[in-house]
């Protein structure tokens, strides 16, 4: 069935306010967020759009569907710990994941510049390959556009996947409920720095490579083993607080989070201390948030540290009945409101 259309009057835009288009807008902070609600929430909302999930999640027949798409302009196109084209597959099927879907098919759209290598596109293709062996999908259908030299950085992608939902529960930011835990699925902040040292050339100590991975298996298994999932959000552009800002400002209820059982590596921690960066905010690709019943949290959590590997799992906060915000009790004990992201810390990072 579609979704129900209402008629909805939409007031004109301040354009004042937006002479043009700035590099901040795509970076999941404030700006973006400003974007969607002021041009493309009010020119195509319907009762699927309005619930800002995801991705969109609806019946067709006698099957319960989940869809989703994304953009991948990352720079550069390759990088520790993944490529544009292992980032173009996890990045929708997280998505899918963190609607409660199985995915099982995606599209890819390709935007090529002409003079790019075909031996980086071939790297590209096959990383691509693997990462959706890896994920247990299926590349379906696709398109290819080349573009003239210098007006595409080589190579742009499109991807947009379809899963199943195949449980009865109601994964929605709307579902969360004061008490519920706030589960953190590890470390945060290796995505942006790595992107950030393959871009400008900086070396560390030690290698830091991005958490790109897909999602859905772990999500599979919490889901079949009957963890009550109220919520989940990976976190991609403008990181952690921007992921459990939009959950707060959806269901209304504030979230404490602990910074103390945040986990970030040593060397990132290191790396935005000299940078001047906030992990909070910084981009990850396989890191999502989880929201359960503080009863099935220490189960949520070992099923999610049996997948994990190197990335522990841990409860970092609650949801409590105040209203929205986001307090962080800070590493020396004080208490401070997390804000949205006004600006654009790390460009192109996905």
């Amino acid at each position: 069935m579609k979704p129900e259309m209402q008629f909805a009057p939409v007031c004109p835009i301040p354009f004042n306010e937006y002479p043009s288009i700035q590099m901040a807008h795509g970076g999941g902070g404030r700006l973006m967020h400003r974007l969607i609600e002021d041009f493309f929430v009010p020119a195509f909302q319907n009762p699927l759009l309005l619930e800002r999930h995801d991705g969109a999640v609806f019946d067709v027949a006698n099957a319960r569907l989940a869809f989703s798409t994304d953009s991948y302009v990352v720079k550069p196109l390759f990088f520790p710990g993944g490529d544009i084209g292992s980032l173009a597959v996890n990045g929708t099927v997280n998505d899918l994941a963190m609607c409660g879907a199985r995915p099982l098919y995606l599209s890819a759209g390709f935007i090529l510049e002409e003079g790019m290598e075909t031996e980086k596109l071939w790297r590209i293709v096959q990383s691509m390959k693997k990462a959706a062996d890896e994920a247990g999908v299926y590349l379906v259908t696709g398109d290819t556009k080349v573009v003239d030299k210098g007006k595409g950085d080589e190579i742009y992608i499109n991807t947009a996947g379809v899963g199943v939902v195949e449980h009865e529960l109601a994964i929605h930011p709307k579902a969360v409920k004061p008490g519920d835990a706030v589960i953190l699925s590890g470390d945060i902040g290796r995505h942006g720095i790595a992107i950030m040292a393959a871009r400008e050339g900086l070396e560390f100590e030690s290698a830091i490579e991005s958490d790109c991975a897909p999602l859905n298996l772990i999500v599979s298994d919490l889901i079949n083993e009957g963890i009550d999932i109220h919520c989940m959000r990976d976190l991609t552009r403008g990181g952690l607080a921007s992921a459990l800002i939009e959950i707060s400002e959806v269901c209304g209820h504030q979230i404490v989070i602990d910074e103390v059982s945040i986990a970030v590596r040593e060397d990132v921690r290191g790396a935005c201390e000299i940078l001047g960066f906030d992990p909070m905010y910084l981009a990850n690709e396989g890191r999502f948030v989880l929201f359960v019943p503080e009863v099935h949290a220490e189960r949520a959590v070992e099923i999610m540290n049996s997948r994990a590997g190197d990335a522990a799992a841990a409860t970092a906060g609650t949801v409590t009945d105040a209203p929205q915000s986001i307090l962080l009790k800070s590493l020396i004990g004080s208490t401070r409101i997390v804000d949205m992201f006004s600006g654009e810390q790390l460009p192109r990072i996905c």
